[in-house]
């Protein structure tokens, strides 16, 4: 067996959590492979919302297995409280392991990200103040806490060394506002808790379950755009959310690697600061925000939108080697007279398809005009879609050249439309 991978090709929040959860009951194991509490992945079950942040999103599932990989850094108070939060619905969480090797988000982190955002000024990256970034730091400058690291005699002595490595390095910030203390007693109370939870040995675990022909789904958080090598750097995440980081994030050797699905609005919103070549600054702006709730899951902050766009999907789907596209939020676009798709750029004066090194210069857009189709699409079958909407999807077809196969209508579960 191979490992299947499902992430997002644009700058996030494109609807991963739904399809993760709708995709679940054809595998054996839900792995995420990268990323932290950054992340907000938005299930509707049964008219009921839960936002997930580590946790995956096939945790619904109770014969599904749910792993948290060694790729994603992990804050005990938010997991601890997710995981009460669920427990609440009725879960029982049996079905959830977490890897060893997972990296530790500490207060400090946390607080050592929002010093270094708030003495950015103008220059802020659009952190979620997660303590993502430092976490990842002290991870490639090996100075990190592990999972592993809890069950061992000397952890409160290892937690101290790294606390006061970042009490140091917040002398270079001006002061902030942060209830040390507060957090810290949080930190160990829910650390102690983690004690109780299901640990593995992540890659160990994951190439056993290939070996006995377990069906394995590896699930992003975060966009390809995001990506810290392949992404709109420095207005990036930590971490590499793009196919390659499965085998890193879950211990996994690339001749592993399975389907990649690739998730797509059929528009685009980007959260926080960077590049956005096909951002809108109208009322068709303000129309895709109102209608498509586009205010982040994590942050509740205003996702920034604009019409989808073609040069960057073709990266993202070379990147990670997609092949088939889930298309959400299709439905979003159904009350428009007429919408957009950003077909090339202008770098230079000259027509390109690709992405400039230089991303966040000023890069003019070519936009091909659709007609809309004024009418709901909801709880029909993709023969019965209005012929200017399976235009708009036979076109998004061509353009990518690789298959659309699931079409999400709706928040719901079930309101997805198969191909």
């Amino acid at each position: 067996m191979k490992v299947d991978v499902l992430l997002g090709l644009q700058w996030g929040d494109e609807g991963k959590g739904k399809i993760v959860d709708y995709l679940s009951p054809n595998y054996d194991i839900i792995a995420r492979f990268q990323g932290g509490p950054n992340a907000g992945h938005t299930l509707v079950i049964n008219g009921e919302k839960t936002v997930l942040h580590i946790i995956p999103s096939g945790i619904f599932r109770e014969d599904v297995q749910n792993v948290i990989g060694n790729g994603v850094v992990i804050d005990p108070t938010i997991l601890l409280r997710e995981i009460d939060g669920l427990k609440a619905k009725g879960l029982t969480l049996n079905n959830l392991l977490i890897a060893k090797k997972a990296h530790l988000i500490l207060p400090t982190h946390r607080y050592l990200d929002a010093a270094s955002e708030n003495a950015k000024g103008k220059q802020k990256i659009g952190s979620t103040l997660k303590g993502i970034g430092p976490t990842y730091m002290d991870k490639t400058g090996r100075n990190g806490l592990r999972v592993g690291d809890i069950f061992t005699p000397n952890f409160k002595e290892k937690y101290q060394a790294l606390k006061d490595k970042h009490l140091a390095l917040l002398k270079i910030y001006p002061n902030i506002d942060f209830d040390l203390q507060g957090e810290e007693e949080a930190f160990l109370a829910s650390v102690e808790r983690m004690k109780s939870l299901q640990t593995i040995d992540g890659p160990y675990f994951i190439n056993k379950a290939l070996n006995e022909g377990k069906r394995i789904l590896a699930e992003g958080a975060q966009g390809s755009m995001l990506d810290i090598d392949y992404g709109t750097y420095p207005y990036v995440t930590s971490s590499n959310t793009v196919t390659a980081g499965v085998c890193t994030g879950l211990g996994v050797a690339p001749k592993n690697i399975g389907k990649v699905i690739g998730i797509s609005k059929a528009y685009c919103t980007r959260v926080g600061s960077g590049s956005f070549p096909s951002e809108l600054f109208d009322k068709n702006a303000e129309e895709l925000q109102r209608v498509g709730h586009e205010f982040g899951a994590t942050t509740g902050r205003p996702r920034r939108c604009g019409w989808i766009d073609i040069p960057q999907l073709k990266y993202a789907i070379m990147i990670n080697g997609v092949d088939e596209i889930c298309l959400t939020k299709i439905d979003v676009m159904n009350e428009f007279d007429s919408f957009g798709a950003v077909n090339s750029y202008m770098v230079d004066e000259q027509e390109t398809m690709q992405i400039p090194f230089e991303v966040n210069a000023d890069i003019k857009t070519n936009t091909k005009i659709f007609s809309g189709w004024k009418s709901d699409i909801l709880s029909k079958k993709f023969e019965e879609l209005p012929s200017e909407a399976a235009e708009y999807i036979k076109f998004l077809e061509d353009e990518l050249e690789t298959p659309i196969n699931l079409i999400s209508v709706g928040p719901g579960r079930e309101e997805i439309i198969l191909k």
